[in-house]
Order: structure tokens, then sequence, then C-alpha cells
């Protein structure tokens, strides 16, 4: 696996979980991905709409125009039922791994 692969990959999980909890256009998205986070994970915009639009590409986002909260067009993308199989063994895969960096991390060095 990639930098970029692992880099992809978070942050398609961090799209697909946003959007479990409902539709929402791009900007909502990375809105809620900083809130959650409470501040630490703040996703570029070009960033955030590749990865909106490969998702979309892969059948995992639907997307239609509708209006935002502003009155202003916006595209509102939301989970198929591919993305909801993605989401989940994605999520599976992200945590197995975090799992793996963390016992790393916790391990302390042998005295000797």
């Amino acid at each position: 696996m990639t930098d970029l692969d692992l880099l992809q990959g978070t942050l398609d999980v961090l799209v697909l979980k946003t959007l479990s909890w409902g539709p929402r256009h791009g900007y909502a998205v990375a809105r809620w991905i900083a809130d959650t986070s409470e501040g630490a994970i703040r996703v570029e915009d070009r960033a955030l709409y590749v990865a909106l639009h490969r998702l979309e590409a892969r059948g995992w986002l639907a997307s239609e125009w509708g209006l935002s909260e502003n009155n202003r067009k916006a595209k509102y993308y939301r989970l198929t039922d591919l993305g909801r199989q993605q989401l989940q063994l994605k999520a599976d895969d992200w945590s197995s791994y975090a799992a793996a960096v963390f016992r790393i991390l916790r391990t302390v060095p042998a005295e000797g």
C-alpha cells in the first residue's frame, strides 16, 4: 500500500461514513469531518471533490442537484447500497490497520 493509497483510503472511508448519516453537499461533508474530529482533520476542497467524484464513478455514491441551507444550488451526495457495503468493508480494514499501528506505538523498548 502506498502513502497515496492510504490517504485516499482514509478519505474515502471518512466520506462514506459522513454520508451514512444522510445526503450532504461537499461543503457539509468537509464541515462534518472537521467538526466530528474536533478540528483535527480538515479536508482540502480539491481532495474532497476528487474523492466524491471517484466514489461516484465507482457506484458507491449517487448525486443530485438541490438547494443548500443558503438557498444556493448544490450537488448532494448520498450512499448507494454498494456504498454502504463498501463502508463496512473499508471501516473494518481501517480499524484493523489502526489497531496494528496502535500496537506498534504502545510497544516499549526492552530494558537492557
